[in-house]
Formats: structure tokens, sequence, C-alpha cells
């Protein structure tokens, strides 16, 4: 789904009995009326060339499985796409090609440039997983640890360390010191992408001109609030007051647009090895 984000063969035997059972139940023309209105087609479940849908699940493992499963069933983080309505109402890439080129960052995701051939290529797996789905039973599966444990560690370090800007905030033997005993499989790959309840700073400039920081307590329309290095609370009118809200999160959120599938698995490699 640049870049976050292997064979199942076409189900065929089920839209065929849904077709016949179908089919078995629609009277014959003989005992219809003479203005009766003959009942539609059965819908039969579109099918796809196997190496179209084994591109695709290749690609799918490659970048999605992390979140959505192996196979596409849905994750500890992700949602069941073989239940999604956006991919029932998919029509030849139009809503699913949509989402994977822009991403959703409000849900943790990250966008995917990808071809035309290879957003056709993840339709064609989806939609395959999606008609399985209709013959299986049980509930969602989780996501195969091996899933996350694709990249190069030592990659992922220099990555860390350079190009991805990462060190510039985090220290391995600071902040991220045991991290990835603290996090594991998809929790830590959320704390990677797309961290929750990190905790913002704030600067807060007063009309004298003295400023103040602090870990952000609080921010409304009317009040800016922080919590000062000693432990102290302390709170101003936003009218009376400057501030500069410095949101650890913003810089993970302008990664997405930079990151390629190696950067995200050789990183994520190297942050487990942070134990």
């Amino acid at each position: 789904m640049s870049s976050i984000r292997s064979a199942w063969k076409i189900l065929v035997a089920a839209p065929i009995l849904l077709s016949v059972a179908l089919a078995a139940q629609e009277p014959t023309p003989a005992a219809q009326g003479p203005g009766a209105v003959k009942p539609a087609a059965p819908v039969v479940p579109k099918s796809y060339p196997p190496a179209q849908v084994q591109s695709g699940r290749d690609l799918f493992r490659q970048d999605c499985s992390f979140c959505h499963g192996r196979d596409a069933g849905g994750g500890e983080t992700g949602p069941d796409l073989t239940r999604s309505k956006l991919v029932t109402e998919d029509v030849d890439g139009d809503k699913i090609g949509a989402v994977v080129r822009s991403g959703r960052p409000d849900k943790g995701m990250p966008p995917f440039d990808r071809s035309e051939d290879q957003i056709a290529g993840l339709v064609a797996f989806i939609r395959t997983q999606q008609t399985r789905a209709l013959t299986r039973t049980g509930g969602r599966k989780g996501v195969d640890a091996a899933d996350l444990q694709t990249g190069n560690a030592e990659a992922g370090k220099q990555y860390f360390e350079g190009a991805g800007g990462c060190a510039t905030c985090h220290s391995p033997t600071g902040d991220l010191a045991g991290i990835a005993s603290h996090f594991r499989g998809l929790e830590l790959e959320e704390q990677m992408l797309y961290p929750k309840h990190a905790k913002s700073k704030v600067t807060v400039t007063l009309a004298s001109g003295q400023t103040i920081s602090g870990t952000l307590a609080y921010l409304d329309e009317f009040t800016v609030a922080l919590t000062d290095p000693a432990g102290s609370y302390r709170s101003w009118r936003t009218g009376d007051v400057k501030y500069k809200v410095d949101a650890p999160v913003n810089a993970h959120v302008e990664l997405f647009n930079k990151y390629t599938d190696d950067d995200i698995h050789n990183l994520m490699a190297y942050l487990q090895t942070l134990r």
C-alpha cells in the first residue's frame, strides 16, 4: 500500500455453489405469470488471475500485514478488510487505491506510492480474501510475529542515526532504552509510526519577556498550562501570553511521506534489539 505497509488460490467452488443454490430457488418460466418480473441474476464474486492475486499477496504482506494480518482478516490494530464496506464498494481500485495513496494519518496509516498495477494486485488479493471469508469460520486472526521481523537491524540503526533523523530526538541508551521489552510486536510498531500519549513541550512567553518551559498540561482557546521542571502546575490566559507547542508526534507524521518499505522494516528490526 512511498512505502510502511506471499500464495493464495482463488476459491471457485463457493461462487459456483452459491449460484446453483440461488438458481434452484428461482421459479421456472412456466411457473411465472404473464406479468411476472424476472428475478435478477445472482451476483457472482469476481475472480482474478492467479498471478495477479499472488503479486498482490506479496505486496500486501510486505506493506500491510503488520496491521491487517497476513490474510487481510484484521490484526490487533488494523481492521478486518474482508468485512470492510469500502472494500466491498470498491470498483477496480477506485476506493482502495485512494486510501493506499493518501493513507489515514489520524489512524496511524501512512500513504504508499503504488503503481496502477500494484493497486490492481492489492485489490485482487483483498477481494479474493473477502470471497474466501464467506466460508471461513472463527474470529479475526492475529498478526504473525514473522511479519515484523523481516528488516535488517544494522540498516535500521544507520537510518536511525542518519537519514531518518531519529537520533536528534531519541537515544537508544536514553528514552528508548529497553523499549523492546516494554512494547512488543504491533505495540512497538505503533510507537514507531504514530506514538500515542507522547508528551508535548510548550514554551510560554510572558508580557515581560520572561519565558517558561515545561510539559504541556492543558490547552484550549482560553487557557494554556504546563508542568514545569520542578513539578509545579502553572497556567495563563492565552490572550495574555505567547506560547509555542512542540509536539513530538508531528515529527513522526512528517516521516510518513519519506519512509520507504525498507526504512520501516529495517527501523523496526533495529528497535527490536533495544531490550
